[in-house]
């Protein structure tokens, strides 16, 4: 069963299946190694990480495939992909399709938000019209060459036209052919709660950790029958915040050692990069083994 064949079945399943999102290749190595079923390739987290800027739109298509294909080659997991607006009309969601499937996503999310784009938890968003939207979202299942790469459709609608309008735009969606859908930003519980109802596909429930979305643990989240619980974020927020613990301990006290917490092992951090894989082939293809 190929990567995508499985992320389908894991929607399908309607079991809140957490996918974590990764910024690069290293990010997604340990969601791998830690035994996730799927990965999230973020596009706030290329932002915040690689060009130290926030969510609004400055990432361009091919900085995502470039990141695509990157974590693609460092793990095997299902791979959905933050596509943004797709960087322009309904010809470049076209084409964006076509660069991100060959760079190795499985699903490719696609939002109704007006360009230049904001995270879906900032103020001041704003969406295109319904019909525009839709015809990307066609756009968007045209292009594909493979019929079992996945369309994520996103709507932000909730934030400026409410749920109502929110909940009828991603029909709209299911209807152009979307495969997964994902309305982004609901304020309460019970509007969680609604969604699985009201809507027939597969759903993502986007879990914001300090977003305007209630957290609600995924195993509820499967009893409502979502598909996929996304935790875009996670990863970051907790690489940062463990970067500034260990470089704060540096700053005061002058060194850190292992034997501190603070940081992964020299060992373990030659281990998620495969190191050993490495010397494996080296001893094969060089005819020795690495001194050290």
């Amino acid at each position: 069963m190929s990567s995508r064949q499985r992320l389908k079945a894991l929607a399908q399943a309607r079991r809140g299946v957490i996918v974590p999102g990764a910024f690069n290749a290293l990010s997604a190595r340990v969601i791998a190694d830690l035994g996730y079923e799927a990965v999230y390739v973020t596009g706030a987290g290329v932002s915040n990480m690689w060009l130290g800027l926030p969510d609004q739109g400055f990432v361009g298509l091919a900085e995502m495939a470039d990141h695509t294909a990157r974590i693609r080659e460092a793990v095997d997991l299902p791979l959905l992909v933050d596509a943004d607006t797709g960087f322009g009309n309904a010809l470049n969601v076209r084409h964006a399709v076509r660069t991100l499937e060959r760079a190795g996503a499985d699903a490719i999310q696609l939002e109704d938000q007006v360009a230049p784009k904001r995270c879906g938890h900032f103020s001041g968003k704003a969406v295109i019209a319904l019909d525009e939207a839709v015809d990307k979202i066609k756009a968007a299942v045209d292009a594909r060459r493979d019929p079992d790469l996945l369309i994520l459709a996103r709507t932000d609608a909730a934030a400026t036209q409410g749920f109502e309008a929110a909940v009828a735009r991603a029909q709209a969606f299911a209807e152009a052919g979307a495969d997964l859908l994902f309305v982004e930003a609901v304020t309460t519980a019970e509007q969680v709660l609604a969604l699985p109802r009201r809507l027939d596909r597969p759903q993502l429930m986007n879990m914001v950790i300090g977003g305007r979305t209630p957290i609600v643990n995924a195993a509820e989240l499967a009893t409502l029958g979502y598909g996929l619980v996304l935790y875009a974020n996670a990863a970051l927020q907790g690489a940062v915040a463990g970067m500034q613990k260990a470089l704060t301990a540096l700053r005061d006290q002058g060194e850190v050692l292992e034997s501190s917490g603070l940081v992964t092992p020299f060992a373990e951090r030659q281990r998620l990069v495969g190191k050993p894989e490495w010397d494996a082939l080296e001893r094969r293809y060089a005819g020795g083994a690495p001194q050290a």
